[in-house]
């Protein structure tokens, strides 16, 4: 049952084939004139993004760069998990696990793997990286239970790490990985070296006297997570509540998938890695079942009792979810890196918010970022 086993990506043509004629087939919703994005992602761009798909994105080559990197599965507690496991030629690398979120996929952290685990600088850390798939999503799908939420899903890394056999390593998060990340430390605090986000989603109490003396920028940070909660959240409250209703459309039309999922891709990202991301959630079947974490995560029991005490880092981008100290310290008794970049990333519209996929969009900025934060704490 701990047999770890390796693995080879290889669609069948024939899906690759329906999935074109569905897109040729495509029907496309009433659209009111003049609103652009107003009432949710757009026609035109939904329609920019299915030619792209149609003509021009090419899942073979996408394969082929998935399985020039080592691949795994094992089964931990009843499914079937997927990781990528990278190796540094380097003896005093230290290991690190890196945890995505929706609806990305393993392919966030393609373009940080190199410098990750062969920094040109000898003087720089290296890392054996564990990139797997979230339980649900992609090769790690669909799940065959109930249940898996962050806390769920960390018990699962932390049995994978230790099959691998890494006994204290890092974790590197994003999205869902800021929440999954954090939890592992709490259930095992002895095995982590230190935990580098992207975000952490610390939030006001309710208590007024929290926001007394808050600074213009962390008032600033409250805005925009109002502008989030007003604006973005229908996606985080139909997972919650109804992921199986929605799991029909997302499972019978690849266009319909294309448009849910666009909402939090933002215009500024590169259209391969968009259709990428979706690609992998249709080829395998796992549209439906990668939504549910969300129903998880609402529905469960556990929570945190006790703040976490291994050493946190930060880095956050401009235009994705802003974090607040004070808040954060109130979860997180070690944050010892609080680091907050703009690298330039255009935001496409009023309603996209850009920065979210700081190791697809900004490698260099992120990977320096965990460098100097790992350096302090290993």
């Amino acid at each position: 049952m701990n047999a770890i086993k390796p693995f080879r990506i290889d669609i069948p043509q024939t899906k690759l084939d329906d999935l074109a004629d569905r897109l040729h087939r495509a029907l496309w919703p009433d659209e009111l004139p003049g609103v652009g994005d107003a009432y949710g992602v757009s026609n035109n761009r939904v329609q920019s993004l299915t030619r792209y798909w149609l003509e021009q994105f090419d899942w073979r080559a996408l394969e082929a760069r998935l399985n020039a990197l080592p691949q795994f599965t094992t089964e931990i507690d009843g499914e079937d998990i997927h990781f990528l496991h990278i190796r540094s030629s380097r003896p005093d690398a230290t290991p690190a696990i890196l945890t995505h979120g929706w609806p990305g996929t393993i392919l966030e952290f393609l373009n940080i793997i190199a410098p990750l685990t062969e920094p040109e600088s000898a003087d720089a850390p290296a890392f054996h990286v564990v990139i797997p798939s979230l339980p649900g999503f992609g090769f790690s799908g669909p799940t065959r239970s109930t249940g898996w939420n962050r806390h769920r899903t960390a018990r699962a890394w932390l049995e994978l790490m230790s099959r691998l056999g890494y006994q204290k390593f890092g974790a590197i998060g994003n999205d869902a990985g800021s929440m999954i990340s954090p939890e592992m430390a709490r259930i095992a605090p002895d095995r982590l070296l230190g935990i580098h986000v992207t975000q952490l989603y610390s939030f006001p109490s309710g208590d007024p006297a929290e926001f007394e003396g808050l600074s213009g920028e962390d008032m600033a940070a409250l805005g925009h997570l109002q502008w989030f909660h007003d604006n973005k959240m229908a996606f985080n409250t139909l997972h919650s509540q109804q992921p199986q209703t929605l799991a029909f459309a997302l499972a019978d039309s690849p266009v319909g998938l294309l448009g849910w999922n666009a909402q939090l891709f933002g215009a500024s990202l590169d259209l391969d890695f968009i259709l990428g991301n979706v690609a992998i959630l249709w080829l395998t079947g796992t549209a439906g079942s990668s939504i549910r974490f969300y129903y998880e995560d609402a529905h469960t029991a556990e929570q945190p009792q006790q703040p976490t005490t291994t050493p946190i880092g930060l880095a956050m981008f401009k235009g994705d979810f802003q974090s607040i100290r004070r808040f954060a310290e109130r979860d997180h008794e070690n944050i010892v890196s609080w680091n907050s970049y703009d690298p330039g990333i255009p935001a496409g519209g009023p309603n996209d918010a850009a920065g979210h996929y700081a190791a697809h969009e900004a490698p260099e900025l992120l990977v320096g970022d965990i460098r100097r934060f790992f350096s302090q704490v290993i």
